[in-house]
């Protein structure tokens, strides 16, 4: 499985990752004085990279960023209805967390709007369909 990030895909593992161990200085609490030329470039570069995805996001509107978000959740969802077996809650989660996001922001999307609300309840009916055909017709379908 892969999640998409502003640099690129990046691999998720299927099972929950240990709990990071914490040195002594937190994320605020770097002393640049003890890192090398080398770590300190890099952190350099990093910071610039953020603030260049910072300045190009600021320029895109946020119906458009909302809208790709949904489709995400869209996408989740149907990666879920797909497999076999069907991970039905994890698709149940992904297609009521896009209703709530497309309620939220009625009449907001623009043009993206219909494409996105049609394409709910397109992900409303395969669920009822594959729960269906799963056997498990007596769960709960996605709130509509």
């Amino acid at each position: 499985m892969s999640l998409w990030t502003p640099d690129g895909e990046r691999h998720v593992p299927r099972q929950p990752a240990p709990e990071p161990e914490r040195g002594p200085a937190g994320p605020d609490e770097i002393d640049l004085d003890d890192l090398s030329d080398e770590e300190r470039e890099r952190l350099e570069d990093m910071a610039a990279h953020m603030a260049d995805v910072r300045a190009q996001l600021l320029q895109v509107p946020a119906a458009t960023v909302v809208a790709n978000h949904a489709m995400g959740l869209y996408e989740l969802a149907a990666i879920h209805l797909s497999v076999d077996p069907p991970h039905l809650e994890e698709a149940r989660l992904a297609i009521d967390a896009m209703g709530g996001l497309m309620d939220a922001t009625e009449n907001r999307l623009g043009e993206n709007e219909p494409v996105l609300r049609d394409a709910l309840a397109q992900l409303r009916l395969a669920f009822v369909q594959v729960q269906a055909a799963a056997g498990e017709g007596q769960g709960p379908s996605p709130h509509s």
